[in-house]
């Protein structure tokens, strides 16, 4: 065989030389796949929006009712919910689950909210709250005080965003009542300047507060 019939074949390209390019190639898809954003395109990572009110489970109920088959078992919920800036409300939901029930009552609380006035962290002056047999006396306290409550009005109080505060229950302990109770003795809360407004007179001449 002549030297112009010999044929020559391509080297074979070496294992290292191959890992090399496989890994080259992986780094530039993997490049382009982040700036591409995966297979949608954009960043499919979606921040979560913030909560407008913080929510807190008071009490979980679970309620029997006997028909003609047998027992249906449901839930149901207390729920208080409140921005810790003077907004707060409650609601109750029932389900068949625990987290329907739970669910509904946070929209019947979005559904009852109020705006509790506060003076300096605390209320501005003295109330009671009634609802059924349920009473609860709510007193200003001075600054360092604290929530001196316990239960169900210390979720009101506390998500109502009141920092100070002294209570007393004087009646029913059922949770319910307790949270009506306390949500009336915040409703029937005046500052000194809508006392004002309603008598026709400057701030500084209203007494009591």
């Amino acid at each position: 065989m002549t030297e112009e019939q010999k044929v020559v074949t391509p080297e074979a390209p070496s294992a290292e030389g191959s890992s090399t390019q496989n890994q080259g190639q992986r780094r530039d898809s993997s490049a382009n796949k982040g700036r591409r954003g995966g297979r949608g395109g954009g960043d499919r990572r979606r921040q979560r929006p913030e909560k407008l009110f913080e929510e807190r489970v008071v009490s979980i109920n679970r309620v029997t009712k006997v028909v003609k088959g047998g027992r249906r078992f449901r839930f149901s919920a207390l729920v208080v919910i409140g921005d810790k800036k003077g907004k707060v409300g409650f609601g109750t939901g029932k389900a068949q689950e625990v987290p329907d029930a739970i669910k509904k009552a946070i929209e019947a609380a979005k559904r009852n909210m109020i705006v509790v006035p506060m003076v300096e962290k605390t209320i501005p002056h003295q109330t009671l709250g009634h609802y059924g047999s349920g009473r609860v006396l709510l007193k200003p306290a001075s600054p360092g005080t604290g929530v001196i409550a316990g239960g169900a009005v210390r979720a009101v109080l506390e998500l109502a965003g009141v920092e100070d505060i002294l209570s007393k229950s004087l009646g029913s302990n059922t949770p319910i009542n307790m949270v009506r109770a306390t949500y009336a003795g915040l409703k029937g809360l005046r500052t000194r300047e809508s006392v004002a407004a309603l008598r026709g007179k400057l701030p500084e001449e209203i007494r009591g507060y």
